[in-house]
């Protein structure tokens, strides 16, 4: 992908191109396994992203086409998690990196090739769309390992895909494919393999085409509609802030004068 590459060499990549930023978990001689060291660039570079200005949309992807990833690195166990005091540390770091991309206030596309299994799949349910190949491969095995799946995860499962099929997915801990992911709700869009990076451009491109601080504004309402707690009049007046945007007056001429907007996020 052309555009600069703001994220270093590591095991968690950004490249920007225009308005996209793209994250990569590049770890692929290990299929993209999640360490600590993921999990915190995770959480940096998207609190990064969130502050971005000129980004309008970002794609979460794991190197190579293997792989969003299998889940956790089990070889970390025995040193990082070895205990519930090492757990706990170790998934405040997880979900402080969770939080950043469902919180991030851009949209996020999960572009998922390959097995997307345990930690993936969860970092998968923060993002706002997932966009799947047929071949990839979906599942929480963990009660396997004798884990459990912490509320921050469970909160994300269950909003996707209601509770009954959420303890399916936990209590059989198979791994299924993307059929299956669709139908139990876990995937917005199932492609054939060759046309996924196709796919996620194509919805990118819509996403990148529409007002950004309106997307904003809809994801910033849709998650806090799902929260629960009852909204204030400050809150329900937000939603008539967009008319005194720029960019409702760019949308409203461009409307009448048949042409394309050219939106600037003010």
């Amino acid at each position: 992908m052309s555009g600069k590459n703001t994220g270093g060499e590591d095991q968690v990549l950004v490249v920007q191109d225009g308005y996209v930023a793209t994250v990569t978990l590049n770890r692929p001689e290990k299929l993209n396994a999640l360490n600590k060291n993921m999990w915190t660039r995770v959480g940096e570079v998207f609190r990064a992203l969130n502050d971005d200005e000129g980004v309008r949309c970002v794609v979460l992807r794991g190197a190579g086409d293997k792989a969003l990833g299998p889940g956790a690195d089990i070889s970390e166990f025995k040193n990082e998690r070895n205990n519930s005091r090492q757990a706990a540390e170790y998934g405040r770091l997880m979900h402080a990196a969770m939080h950043a991309v469902r919180d991030c206030r851009h949209p996020v596309v999960a572009r998922i090739r390959g097995l997307c299994i345990g930690g993936a799949l969860e970092l998968a349910l923060m993002c706002d769309l997932r966009i799947a190949e047929e071949s990839s491969r979906f599942g929480v095995p963990i009660n396997k390992l004798g884990l459990v799946m912490a509320y921050p995860e469970i909160d994300a499962l269950v909003t996707l895909v209601g509770p009954s099929v959420a303890l399916e997915i936990l209590y059989e801990a198979r791994v299924f494919d993307a059929e299956e992911a669709k139908a139990k709700g876990l995937l917005n869009k199932v492609v054939p393999d060759d046309e996924v990076d196709s796919e996620v451009a194509k919805t990118v491109g819509h996403i990148c085409a529409g007002a950004p601080l309106v997307n904003q504004w809809h994801k910033k309402f849709i998650y806090r509609t799902i929260g629960g707690s009852p909204l204030s009049a400050e809150d329900e007046t937000e939603g008539f802030d967009c008319f005194d945007t720029n960019d409702f007056k760019e949308g409203v001429r461009a409307f009448l004068a048949k042409d394309k907007p050219n939106f600037r996020g003010n």
